[in-house]
């Protein structure tokens, strides 16, 4: 299973190899008619930066030192370029495109299996030395003489910002201060659409916060812009409540002549480096085939073609149904045999086709579980605690989709595990534990469902402090009554917080409520375990994907409905008499492989408020479907079960989309269109202090 694993990963990283190689390719060839004009564009200079920078960790991630420390000197190089401590001239280019040419040779020998040539990656990185030897000492006079900057922006700056600015002065544009106030809730989406504006005028060269006071529910930033414009015009563009612009005087402001160590540069580079042949810019020799065999594809088209299988399967269905019929007319010797046999190979070959394409939709939660790392360390530095994050499980399969809107969850989960729930070092060893905090991040798969778990070794959740704050706040009205997971429940209510300070990750009450409805969104649970002093873990349990499922046909209440069969644990007949209420709620004994248990029973029309109709009053034995998630159950009481079928869930109308218990409709196939329940919210709902 390793070596499987192993395989697969390879083939992620060439093929993200080979995206970064054609994304070098394109941003080269963009930049060239700059270099011609000796005015290169510095987003696309910082995106090849970037793009080598990835590579570089790419093979580090995977082992592949000789390509790694080849991107790392190219990266060497591209830094050089872009703090203008080496010329960008057409000869350097021509050593870049040889670089990633070079590159692209690597990644097909590693795609063929080949070991790497250690004598090959040390003859290319001394040719790139050669032209790092090539840089600028600068001409020692000090550019920002004459300029009215804020006292103290130049230490401020970092050495790119620093260089850009003087590439602008040097250049004569114009220099303009941006002031802008934010509302504190939105200010990411106003500063985003402000930024777009000022990179269409100009070149935005740092934003930083604003030294002014901001009011508690306001966030200010100064925003330094070099441009050809006017100032009016730049003012005109930009104007909006909170945005105020000015221009930064420059005495004696005068356009420099291009730094005459430019020929000189050429005439070295001539000398001493092989310009590259760059007929074709393959690196391989006479070919221009990837090396490897994966496509990446929107999974929006992914969507499409997953819809088209369902509606085959749907009609593959009824065509076995129909054959089945005439076969049993007209016996296994009649004319209906061979298209019994035929439908019985269609059915076949849709459920390998079906597979094929559940296939291609899978990604390893991975993809999150390496995002989430840095925000952990990130963060716990910013708070001041020592934290360890110990990952297991990465390689486990979710649907692309549900990865997708996993990670926000996830940073919330984590972000109150590292604020609320882990102490500070001194408080650990105080408490005789270890200085360093740990929180656990595991993912596995029990039959259809993926279980994701958030754990921390950090104080426990205080349920008495919970009761304090609710009954504080008036959130329910009996709150001594609550038992314990119904008082775990109240973190989830919107507002929610234990904290009595603000501080930069928590205490706003934003958060958990998010979790808790992202997660029902995806048909999933969570629940929480904790215990003080020792810890708590968030357990989310999802389903693998929300695409084609299996499900139980059932009515109930004279109404049909779909309930996916990975979530059913069993289905009983019972008699009427053996349900019994306690605490005004129906429940059943219930005798399974683990003993006995009191089983809460709920009624679709109860729980949708729907008319039971005449004709579906039930007055004899009845069905219970056992439903199962995360070890919690419930019982459906249904009138009958009209067996399996593939479906495809579509969504609903805004006017059904946000009832709970209703995951979204299904064609039967027979032109009938029913619901899709929602047996998370379902459970959830009916379990809750149970």
């Amino acid at each position: 299973m390793a070596s499987m694993n192993d395989d697969k990963a390879l083939k992620e990283f060439i093929s993200e190899s080979e995206e970064i190689i054609e994304e070098l390719y394109q941003n080269l060839h963009a930049i060239e008619d700059g270099v011609a004009a000796s005015k290169v564009d510095p987003d696309l200079l910082n995106a090849i930066f970037r793009a080598a920078h990835s590579e570089k960790g790419l093979a580090g991630m995977f082992g592949f030192s000789g390509l790694q420390n080849y991107a790392h000197r190219l990266e060497d190089l591209l830094d050089r370029l872009r703090l203008g401590k080496l010329s960008f001239t057409t000869v350097v280019l021509n050593q870049l495109f040889e670089a990633v040419g070079f590159l692209r040779t690597l990644i097909g020998d590693i795609s063929a299996g080949k070991p790497e040539d250690a004598a090959a990656i040390e003859a290319r990185i001394a040719a790139l030395d050669k032209v790092l030897e090539g840089g600028n000492e600068g001409s020692g006079s000090n550019p920002f003489e004459g300029v009215a900057f804020d006292e103290g922006l130049l230490g401020v700056l970092t050495e790119y910002e620093e260089y850009r600015l003087k590439t602008n002065i040097e250049q004569g544009c114009n220099l303009f201060k941006v002031k802008a106030t934010f509302d504190l809730m939105t200010f990411d989406q106003s500063l985003d659409a402000l930024t777009k504006k000022l990179k269409e005028l100009g070149e935005l060269i740092t934003t930083l916060p604003s030294s002014e006071p901001a009011g508690d529910s306001d966030i200010k930033f100064d925003l330094i812009v070099g441009s050809e414009k006017s100032l009016e015009e730049v003012d005109a563009s930009v104007s909006a409540e909170g945005v105020s612009v000015v221009e930064i005087d420059q005495a004696n402001k005068k356009k420099k002549p291009v730094s005459d160590l430019t020929g000189a540069i050429e005439s070295f580079l001539n000398e001493n480096t092989v310009v590259a042949d760059r007929s074709d810019d393959t690196g391989v020799s006479g070919t221009i085939r990837s090396v490897s065999k994966t496509v990446r594809v929107d999974i929006e088209k992914l969507d499409k073609i997953m819809n088209v299988v369902g509606e085959l399967v749907l009609h593959s269905s009824q065509i076995t149904r129909f054959a089945e019929k005439l076969r049993a007319e007209q016996g296994s010797s009649g004319p209906a045999l061979p298209f019994f046999k035929a439908s019985r190979a269609l059915e076949r070959k849709l459920r390998e086709l079906q597979d094929g394409v559940m296939d291609t939709r899978m990604v390893p939660v991975k993809q999150v579980f390496d995002k989430l790392q840095r925000i952990v360390r990130k963060e716990a530095q910013q708070v001041g605690k020592e934290i360890d994050l110990e990952v297991h499980g990465g390689e486990t399969e979710l649907d692309k989709l549900i990865i997708e809107e996993l990670g926000d969850p996830l940073m919330h989960i984590i972000r109150n595990s590292i604020d609320h729930g882990l102490e500070s070092p001194d408080e650990r060893e105080s408490k005789a534990k270890p200085r360093r905090g740990t929180i656990r991040l595991q993912a596995y798969q029990r039959g259809n469902h993926v279980h994701i778990e958030v754990a921390d070794d950090g104080r426990g959740i205080d349920l008495e402090k919970i009761r304090n704050k609710a009954r504080e706040r008036k959130l329910v009205e009996n709150v001594d009554g609550l038992k314990d997971d119904e008082v775990l429940n109240l973190i989830f209510h919107a507002g929610f917080s234990t904290k009595d300070e603000v501080s930069e990750l928590s205490g706003r009450g934003v958060g958990l409520d998010v979790v808790k409805k992202n997660i029902s969104d995806l048909r999933g649970l969570i629940n929480i375990d904790t215990e003080l002093g020792r810890g708590t873990r968030f357990t989310l349990t999802l389903p693998i994907t929300l695409a084609i499922i299996r499900a139980l046909i059932i009515e109930a209440a004279g109404r049909m409905y779909a309930i996916p069969l990975s979530s059913i644990m069993t289905s009983l007949m019972i008699e009427p008499r053996q349900i019994r209420t306690v605490e005004r709620r129906e429940v059943m004994e219930f005798r399974h492989q683990q003993g006995v248990q009191t089983l809460p029973l709920i009624r679709l029309d109860r729980v949708f408020g729907l008319a039971r109709k005449e004709s579906a009053m039930q007055t004899g034995d009845m069905y219970v479907v056992v439903l199962e998630l995360a070890e919690r159950r419930l019982g459906l009481i249904v009138d009958r079960l009209h067996g399996q079928q593939d479906i495809v869930i579509k969504s609903i109308s805004e006017f059904l989309r946000n009832t709970p218990g209703i995951a979204g409709a299904t064609d039967l196939g027979n032109q009938q269109t029913i619901l899709v329940l929602d047996t998370a919210a379902l459970i959830d709902e009916a379990t809750r202090g149970a």
